[in-house]
């Protein structure tokens, strides 16, 4: 039999670089995915469906809501943002580690759903390079910043429901740090199948 995979949960306040981080991961790694999302929000520029997301329409995604077909699901900022569930799990049982990048309140339904997960948090160095790194996008007005300033703090007060805590201060420790956690984790795993 061969290995199987894991879902690992990567989460974060939005500006933490959680994307940049999962990136370089994959560039080292072979076994590694990322689950693609599904949303109702409007494609960004350059994005790409099935790509990047799942571009749905709400009333297909409730749909699929009703017929249980995602991990986790959230409204967020007016939109739904959902993880597909076959597709990850189809990951796993070919031996892949399914990266699963999605905010708090959507990991802790997948901790509850699949508690086998690896639940890994990435924290910004400090509130203000939170900041600053948002502002630096240049995607939302300052109303928008402050709000999603305010969600942050919010979500690390609950970061210790994580199985690890990761500081995003530089990219190449933060991967460091994540790619020895993946490796002890599947380590772990196989040596008790």
């Amino acid at each position: 039999m061969g290995n199987k995979g894991m879902i690992v949960i990567l989460s974060a306040p939005s500006g933490c670089g959680k994307d940049t981080v999962f990136k370089e991961i994959a560039k080292r790694r072979d076994d590694v995915c990322e689950s693609v999302s599904a949303t109702t929000r409007a494609p960004r520029e350059g994005e790409i469906n099935g790509i990047n997301y799942y571009f749905i329409s709400k009333s297909e995604f409730e749909r699929k809501i009703e017929n249980n077909e995602f991990l986790e699901y959230a409204n967020y900022a007016d939109c739904y943002y959902g993880t597909p569930a076959a597709p990850a799990l189809a990951n796993v049982e070919a031996g892949k580690i399914c990266f699963l990048i999605i905010e708090r309140k959507g990991a802790q339904k997948v901790m509850k759903r699949c508690p086998d997960a690896v639940s890994i948090f990435l924290m910004p160095p400090d509130m203000k390079t939170l900041e600053q790194r948002l502002k630096k996008r240049n995607t939302e007005s300052d109303d928008a910043i402050l709000n999603r300033m305010k969600i942050a703090r919010e979500e690390i007060k609950s970061s210790g429901e994580f199985d690890y805590i990761v500081v995003n201060n530089e990219l190449e420790k933060a991967v460091d740090e994540i790619n020895e956690i993946l490796t002890s984790e599947l380590k772990k795993r196989n040596n008790s199948l």
